[in-house]
């Protein structure tokens, strides 16, 4: 028997890796001479970082940059050995997590220490990087980022401006004239796994701007912001980010990326699937086994779980989710395309408790699941 493991992590209780190992202790005591092979996967957001730095190869390295409101932090990215690949998460240098509650504003927050991560990894010799940019702080369409790599934003008076949110609509030129020249050697893919437009009802300020600090009335001043800031990409680089799905991601910095980057954007748990060579070890086998901590509706929103169904479907590989708990309804976890789905939990108890039975469940789980595929089997 070959089994697959595949998950994401079990927020607040057990990482990917963690997850695999004790999946492979429950199944080994039906299964002793099973192939098992673990494939811990992510979908591009907080802590993907830790996931990939076995599948590039890559060590961390660290940078000082500017953190969401200037001030000078350490931070940490992955370079691969070779130093041709790199993996920057956006949260690690404008991330929500460097503040405190109260310094939440998006108004005045930018993704200036995501430019200076990027610099550095092109400055060690990158020619390919990889840009998480789950959990950003920041609404500045990218022009922190932007900055960081040589553009500058000016208002009517050619007075250079802040790449802050707040300065979105004062924006009335660009001037490419100090870009890195590395940029243009380099691909870039950004990991990004929301549809939102660059502004209006779905845009980047009218759906995330509230969880990054702003008040109705910034949240406005925001989207008109983003709405002008759109125009004049339009006219200086010949794109229209509104027609670009994604480009509302992390404050604008999905739609930044595609201008001021020539970066592609894609599905997180896609790109981390083929840094894991994952369609590869599909081959021959008989079971994929993924999780996360819960089942949802929200599962089949670019989350890992869809990534790793499509892939197995493909192959005609039956695919089993172990997750903390299940919200879904038969029905949905057929039309999911899972074959199978339990959810660990088997005591009465609080968040806390069932966090820390995890791996006992999970083994017990794992226990049970292969019982059932040996008798299946005779």
């Amino acid at each position: 028997m070959k089994f697959i493991l595949a998950p994401d992590k079990y927020k607040g209780s057990l990482t990917g890796r963690e997850f695999c190992e004790t999946v492979a202790l429950g199944i080994k005591k039906v299964f002793s001479n099973a192939e098992i092979i673990s494939r811990p996967l992510a979908d591009g957001g907080d802590g993907t970082i830790d996931v990939v730095a076995d599948y590039l190869n890559a060590s961390k390295v660290s940078v000082k940059v500017k953190d969401p409101l200037f001030r000078e932090i350490t931070t940490q990215y992955l370079l691969s050995e070779d130093k041709q690949t790199a993996f920057i998460e956006m949260s690690e240098g404008s991330g929500y997590k460097l503040l405190e509650k109260s310094e939440m504003n998006c108004m005045n927050t930018t993704s200036l220490g995501t430019g200076e991560m990027i610099a550095d990894a092109l400055e060690k010799g990158a020619k390919s990087i990889v840009l998480g940019i789950g959990g950003s702080a920041t609404n500045d369409g990218g022009m922190g980022m932007a900055q960081a790599l040589g553009y500058s934003f000016l208002d009517a008076d050619g007075k250079e401006l802040e790449p802050i949110g707040k300065n979105l609509e004062n924006v009335s030129e660009i001037n490419q004239d100090n870009v890195n020249p590395k940029l243009s050697e380099a691909k870039i893919q950004v990991a990004c796994d929301v549809n939102n437009p660059f502004y209006g009802e779905n845009g980047a300020a009218k759906i995330y701007g509230a969880q990054k600090g702003a008040s109705m009335e910034d949240i406005e001043f925001l989207d008109k912001g983003l709405e002008s800031f759109a125009k004049v990409l339009q006219s200086t680089f010949d794109v229209d980010v509104q027609n670009i799905a994604g480009a509302g991601a992390a404050g604008g910095v999905g739609g930044g990326a595609v201008v001021f980057l020539n970066a592609e954007l894609a599905s997180g748990v896609d790109l981390v699937m083929e840094l894991a060579n994952f369609d590869e070890v599909l081959e021959g086998a008989d079971w994929v086994i993924t999780g996360e901590g819960q089942l949802d509706g929200q599962t089949f929103s670019g989350k890992t779980i869809n990534g790793v169904v499509q892939s197995a479907k493909k192959r005609k590989v039956p695919i089993a989710a172990f997750c903390g708990s299940i919200d879904v309804t038969i029905e949905e976890m057929q039309k999911m395309g899972l074959d199978y789905a339990v959810s660990i939990l088997n005591q009465v108890g609080n968040l806390d408790e069932a966090k820390a039975r995890s791996a006992k469940n999970l083994e017990l789980a794992s226990y049970n699941f292969a019982h059932l595929v040996k008798l299946s089997r005779s």
